[in-house]
């Protein structure tokens, strides 16, 4: 997931998670998109059966210090106006020391993206909601701060999408916060204090950008 994943690699040996396929989950039939993802498939490492994944998450650190984030949107059709249901989003970030934290005994791609990571399936209104912290820059870098999420529809395999990042950072490059072309729609969050809560809103709009995605 462009250049924040080759130097995670560097810094903290981690990079994106994968695990248990769902039921009979062969990908075989299914549209493929999204080209190289290595370790999108983390997203199959959710604790809950996809079928029973709620809208909303709450990653492991959110009671931790930190700057608490509430993230939320909506997830739509290529069209861009057509909620999305039954999507799946998989997040993973750092922590507050700009690591990807474990706590030992992890077998699947855990070992890499730590344990601050969540899952979520979109309601019928296409709508998603993750709690969350900040997360912190890498060790002794200057990449922004950000929050790597996964995307699984039910007839294609899982892809990528822009990373989420702050737009008060002040390591956001410029030609990031200038860039045209998103995929999955802007990723940069603009957050709202409310009573000590961040908030921030990412709608995603599938296919956008994405290599090999359906035109309809």
């Amino acid at each position: 997931m462009k250049t924040y994943l080759l130097i995670a690699i560097a810094f903290c040996n981690s990079w994106t998670a994968c695990g248990q396929k769902e039921s009979g989950s062969s990908e075989e039939g299914k549209t493929k998109v999204g080209g190289n993802c290595e370790g999108c498939e983390a997203i199959y490492e959710s604790p809950v059966p996809f079928e029973k994944l709620h809208w909303t998450d709450t990653l492991p650190d959110f009671n931790d210090p930190g700057p608490k984030l509430e993230i939320s949107g909506i997830v739509y059709k290529k069209d861009g106006k057509t909620p999305a249901a039954g999507v799946v989003i998989y997040i993973y970030h750092t922590d507050q020391k700009g690591v990807y934290p474990v706590k030992g005994g992890e077998k699947g791609w855990d070992k890499r993206h730590g344990y601050i990571r969540g899952w979520a399936k979109t309601n019928d209104k296409g709508q998603y909601r993750f709690y969350t912290l900040v997360p912190a820059s890498y060790p002794n870098s200057n990449n922004p701060k950000h929050i790597h999420p996964v995307i699984k529809e039910s007839d294609k395999n899982e892809y990528w999408i822009d990373e989420f990042l702050f737009a008060d950072d002040p390591l956001l490059p410029e030609d990031e916060r200038n860039k045209t072309r998103f995929r999955g729609g802007n990723g940069i969050l603009t957050t709202v204090n409310d009573n000590g809560l961040l908030k921030a809103k990412r709608n995603i709009i599938l296919g956008e950008n994405i290599p090999g995605y359906p035109a309809k």
